[in-house]
């Protein structure tokens, strides 16, 4: 599980990059890349890492479900994910 801290930051990037999303676009469109280096670093969307939702597990993130693969299984064998079940042949 990651810390809470490394949680918390993410979720302030993916709220910064939606608070200046608008502003950013204005600015690419504008060519005006001075104006666009003095906005935070947070503001970029390349600075977003995709986590668990969960337990918030930077590797193995499945962006369909938005969970991690260990996560994943365990409500699918459950049977907590609609539409998803165990295969068998």
């Amino acid at each position: 599980m990651a810390k809470e801290s490394m949680k918390a930051r993410e979720r302030k990037r993916e709220r910064m990059v939606e608070k200046f999303a608008e502003k950013r676009k204005a600015l690419k469109e504008a060519g005006d890349y001075i104006a666009l280096q003095k906005l935070p670093k947070n503001a970029s969307p390349v600075r977003l890492h995709n986590r668990c939702k969960l337990t918030g597990r930077p590797k193995g993130y499945m962006r369909l479900f938005g969970v991690s693969r260990i996560n994943f299984r365990e409500m699918a064998n459950k049977g907590l994910i609609p539409g998803i079940r165990k295969a068998s042949w």
